[in-house]
């Protein structure tokens, strides 16, 4: 519902504030005395082309602001919480718009700056207009299948078939992502089984890289120590040294035998020596065979394959080269095949569950079909009925050669969506024997607007609601008499539903009105200080103006009584 509009420096209005109420509202007033204006200032609050001849002659700039109570389940609010505008459900809202003179123009919600695109998408949920100019809503052919879902009940199903759509969507998107864990599971798997593999080749052992540096340390030591042996064997040469030992040992004999010869008794200094001396010799080559065997016994010792210590090397870079790669300890392979061993088992039951969601997804798509196919059926006997109800209305509007049709066109599955498999159109013929076709390429302006109100008055009476503000503009245009008190009929019924404006020169609509308001030409006329006024009007003063509709300026008693019982009828 609109609560007050306030304009300054729009066109020939200088300032005015308007406070319309719940209800019928008619705007009335001589041919170019402004009441365009009033819907232009409108047009400019809830975001309509802006353009610098809308600024009053003189004045930096115009501004025009429109206060609305929207009811709790509007969307406005959903669209203000996505574009991060404050807001609380059930409050009001306020939209301005100022226009300099250079034409640029600033957008408001709340006093808080936004684009002029969510004023336009705002006023799309809170305004719609209907008149000779522009049909708001009603030429989009993407409102009408929410429109036949309205007036034909189908509420619930439409409610169905979209959560049916959401629980697929979600379902597709499990499955996708399980699908996608699957391949990225092969490629996990791909790289465990090659990792697997080489530490099967390894076969690794805990405490295996300690034994082998000690091997590898023990085996670089023995090479070293052999070529030492060798050195001192070399440096023995036992064969000489035992020979020349055998010698002295020979000499000595030879010396104890002449020695005796001579008397030398045993006892005396020079064979006791001698004897001595012949002792350690025998001795010395006792130590010097026990030497060669203990030398030849340590050869033997360290004595190992030649290629053992490179084998020894290789494993050992080997290993730790693997553990480099899963940047652990070469003693700690072991244990990590163990655990890689374990995360490669537990990726096989990843393509089970990517199955199982898959098949959720595809039973969630059937219960979307069914959904969609029975909104289908539901559609296609609304629209046959509901086309019927608004031809009935039809004919006192005016249009009784005019024929109205509904149509539901299938959609291949692939392109259905929340709203189901059906795309929707009202469609037209005002001529008899016409093809039906689009209401902007077939009606005029006034036709257009009083099917708008054929459309909303059926929709109203179905109890299924109408927009907060409606504004017919000049949807008497070419109809007078009774079909313009059809017409004042039609829109006192709707306003009951909402609020509804219509700017009308008919009296019959105007005194169907609850409240009326006059718009004048005031100033100058010739001059720039021309301007447009807009004055609420009491019971006495409509009558006076209903009058003048009736009479033009020479207003007659019998025009005043006239109008008393178009006001009382």
């Amino acid at each position: 519902m609109l609560l007050g509009l306030a304009i300054r420096d729009v066109v020939l209005i200088e300032a005015l504030h308007l406070s319309p109420g719940p209800g019928l509202t008619a705007l009335t007033g001589e041919t170019g005395a402004g009441k365009s204006i009033l819907l232009d200032a409108l047009g400019l609050a809830i975001g309509a082309r802006s353009e610098a001849g809308l600024v009053r002659p003189g004045a930096a700039q115009a501004s025009a602001t429109a206060i609305f109570a929207p009811d709790r389940e509007s969307p406005v609010w959903g669209v203000l919480e996505a574009k991060g505008v404050p807001a609380t459900p059930g409050e009001e809202i306020t939209l301005r718009r100022v226009v300099g003179a250079d034409g640029r123009s600033r957008a408001f919600v709340n006093d808080e700056p936004v684009g002029v695109a969510l004023l336009r998408e705002l006023g799309t949920h809170l305004v719609e207009v209907h008149g000779q100019h522009e049909t708001v809503g009603l030429l989009d052919s993407r409102t009408h299948l929410a429109l036949l879902d309205r007036a034909g009940g189908c509420g619930g199903l439409a409610q169905a078939c979209a959560r049916a759509w959401s629980v697929w969507r979600e379902a597709m998107g499990v499955a996708e992502a399980s699908e996608a864990a699957v391949r990225e599971a092969q490629d996990r798997a791909q790289a465990l089984d090659e990792t697997l593999a080489e530490l099967d080749r390894l076969a690794p052992v805990e405490g295996e890289a300690a034994r082998l540096a000690d091997i590898r340390s023990l085996m670089g030591a023995a090479e070293k120590a052999l070529a030492d042996i060798s050195s001192a064997r070399e440096h023995l040469d036992s064969d000489r040294l035992t020979g020349r030992l055998g010698q002295a040992f020979r000499a000595l004999e030879r010396v104890e035998q002449r020695l005796a010869a001579a008397g030398a008794g045993s006892e005396d200094d020079g064979p006791r020596h001698c004897v001595a001396a012949r002792q350690a010799l025998d001795r010395a080559l006792a130590e010097v065979a026990e030497a060669e065997a203990k030398i030849d016994a340590t050869a033997r010792s360290l004595d190992f394959e030649p290629d053992a210590l490179d084998r020894a090397e290789s494993r050992l870079f080997a290993l730790r080269a693997a553990a480099r790669r899963l940047n652990v300890e070469v003693d700690d392979l072991a244990r990590v095949r163990a655990e890689l061993a374990g995360q490669r088992l537990s990726l096989a039951d990843v393509g089970d569950q990517a199955r199982e969601d898959r098949r959720r997804a595809e039973a969630a798509r059937e219960d979307w079909l069914g959904a969609a196919q029975a909104l289908s059926k539901a559609r296609h006997a609304a629209a046959a009925a509901f086309a019927a109800e608004i031809e009935e209305e039809l004919a006192p509007l005016k249009l009784d050669k005019a024929r109205f049709r509904v149509a539901v066109e299938a959609l291949d599955p692939e392109r259905g969506g929340p709203s189901g498999l059906d795309r929707v159109e009202f469609q037209i013929a005002t001529v008899p024997g016409a093809p039906f076709g689009a209401l902007g390429a077939i009606a005029s302006g006034g036709e257009l607007a009083r099917l708008a109100l054929a459309l909303k008055v059926r929709l109203a009476a179905r109890g299924a609601g109408a927009q907060p503000l409606m504004i017919f503009d000049e949807v008497d245009q070419g109809v007078g008499g009774a079909v313009a008190d059809a017409v004042g009929l039609r829109l006192q019924r709707l306003a009951r539903a909402g609020q509804v404006l219509v700017v009308t020169h008919s009296p019959q609509i105007a005194a169907r009105a609850e409240a009326h308001w006059r718009v004048r030409r005031g100033g100058d006329e010739d001059s720039d200080r021309a301007t447009t006024a807009v004055e609420p009007l009491t019971a006495d003063a409509r009558e006076e103006e209903i009058a003048r509709m009736l009479s033009g300026a020479n207003i007659t008693e019998a025009a005043r009584a006239a109008a008393r019982a178009l006001m009382h009828a």
